[in-house]
């Protein structure tokens, strides 16, 4: 069984993820002290203990679920279970393609987590509140949203930003246009066509200044080759070159999330089943969505951490 290993993005966080593998694994307390120390807080402190409006602020939000991901996958190891040796792939959704760099040894994790806090910020403070916006469209698929999008545009940004499955597209851009394309999804078909509770219109043009803070961040961190390949969000194809990866960590802040196709990359590379490494289990759906023949398991608590090592 040829398998990959995934890991998930902003919206899979909730207060307490993780703490049961850091009590039942020392490794992966040493994530969550190693983020505290890169970032200069008590960060786990409020993942575990805090605010639920705080946690989901981007700036939060992004290394906490990097750190999640990485703690389940300290704990895995713990298992004696490697990326190397049980993976042929890794991907993540948004942010969690820093997870994924890390699995594959090509970012340090105090590294991570510094860049994702530069990332959360800089893609909060691109566009002032209330003049974005994102939406998901239920029930259609890429170009159909594509098209929506550019007519709602109206001289605006509105884009299709995530290609989540075939039945899961999310729109962003200025809010006057996203909220036109609402009615032009149902006139289309679409099952429901609804507003997301996030701060800013993530992975579109809006995003420019974002982008490049996060060049300018990416400049001062040292990037290693990965030990296996990742598949890149915004080219659903792999990447194993150091270089590339910098590149790529740019062009993602306002380039579209190629979920869909990126499962069905790793189909086609031969991959038969997926592990969601961290926080929740929303990849799992979209995985299932989009290949009925992906074996999924979601990993994020020391019961399934074990399981999944004795199916090995």
């Amino acid at each position: 069984m040829t398998r990959a290993f995934v890991f998930p993005g902003q919206g899979a966080q909730t207060i307490g993820m993780g703490r049961e593998l850091a009590d039942a694994y020392p490794a992966a307390r040493d994530v969550f002290d190693a983020v505290d120390t890169a970032l200069g807080e008590d960060l786990s402190g409020l993942i575990w203990n805090g605010d639920a409006d705080t946690l989901t602020l981007t700036r939060n939000a992004q290394p906490a679920l990097m750190a999640t991901s990485i703690a389940a996958l300290r704990a895995l190891e713990a298992e004696r279970v490697s990326v190397k040796d049980h993976a042929a792939f890794v991907a993540g959704h948004s942010l969690g393609e820093y997870s994924a760099l890390v699995a594959a040894g090509a970012l340090d994790l105090g590294d991570a987590a510094r860049l994702l806090r530069t990332r959360g910020e800089a893609m909060q403070s691109a566009v002032p509140v209330g003049e974005g916006a994102m939406a998901a469209l239920l029930g259609l698929g890429l170009e159909e949203a594509r098209k929506i999008a550019r007519e709602a545009a109206q001289g605006q940004v509105c884009e299709a930003a995530n290609d989540n499955d075939p039945t899961q597209v999310v729109i962003s851009g200025h809010r006057d246009a996203v909220e036109r394309a609402l009615p032009i999804a149902k006139d289309h078909g679409a099952k429901r066509a609804m507003l997301l509770p996030v701060s800013a219109p993530f992975h579109c043009k809006l995003m420019e200044p974002a982008a490049r803070a996060m060049a300018e961040a990416l400049d001062d961190v040292h990037i290693e080759d990965p030990v296996l390949p990742v598949i890149a969000n915004v080219t659903a194809a792999p990447v194993y070159d150091a270089r590339d990866i910098r590149t790529l960590l740019v062009d993602q802040v306002c380039g579209a999330v190629r979920w869909r196709e990126s499962v069905l990359r790793m189909a086609d590379e031969g991959v038969t089943e997926i592990w969601e490494i961290g926080a929740g289990k929303a990849l799992s759906g979209m995985i299932r969505r989009i290949d009925k023949s992906l074996a999924t398991r979601a990993i994020g608590l020391p019961a399934e951490v074990a399981e999944a090592a004795q199916s090995l």
